[in-house]
């Protein structure tokens, strides 16, 4: 099973429970141009308790390994949960939208797509490069910048520079966005 079938399977689900949701990660990577290997797909969502306990009833025991309590959690601590699809093997991340200004706008600025088939909604590219750019300032891994490094080499025509210049600024990214810029710049 590839992510396009990991999608057709649990976006209905979402719009089922009435959550709204936007794909980032890798997966909204590939969507911009970089592909590469993984198994996990991540999907931010804003969720009231209610409606995450709609959704984990609405995923079927036999696909899906699913735990309501580590649901009501993420929704507590504005944190995440994983669900399993267990035909494919895929991890699920449900990230729980934080409540802070970038997220609220970026989360207001996802776009509606066809990805691969699949009517989706995805992070816009800015945000996307603003996320990765922050989860490589918490030390998650170069790889976020590289990815960043990509898809600025791929879409910098199209791309919002202002506006990521303001987030660079308030969010503390100047560092890893000057690395990606000169990724980019070298490729």
């Amino acid at each position: 099973m590839n992510y396009a079938e990991v999608l057709r399977s649990i976006v209905p689900k979402l719009e089922q429970s009435d959550i709204p949701y936007m794909i980032t990660g890798s997966i909204a990577a590939a969507y911009y141009g970089r592909n590469r290997t993984t198994y996990d797909l991540d999907i931010i969502i804003s969720a009231t308790a209610g409606k995450l306990k709609n959704l984990i009833e609405l995923l079927p025991e036999d696909q899906y390994y699913a735990v309501l309590q580590d649901a009501l959690d993420a929704h507590r601590h504005h944190s995440m949960f994983n669900v399993l699809d267990t035909t494919s093997g895929w991890k699920i991340d449900f990230i729980l939208k934080k409540p802070a200004p970038f997220h609220d706008e970026a989360f207001q600025r996802r776009l509606a797509v066809t990805f691969d088939g699949v009517p989706t909604s995805v992070i816009s590219a800015e945000d996307l490069i603003l996320s990765k750019l922050d989860w490589a300032k918490m030390g998650e891994s170069e790889r976020q910048v590289r990815d960043v490094a990509v898809v600025l080499e791929k879409l910098r025509q199209k791309l919002d520079l202002p506006y990521i210049e303001k987030w660079v600024q308030d969010l503390g990214l100047t560092a890893q966005w000057s690395q990606a810029r000169q990724l980019a710049d070298s490729a």
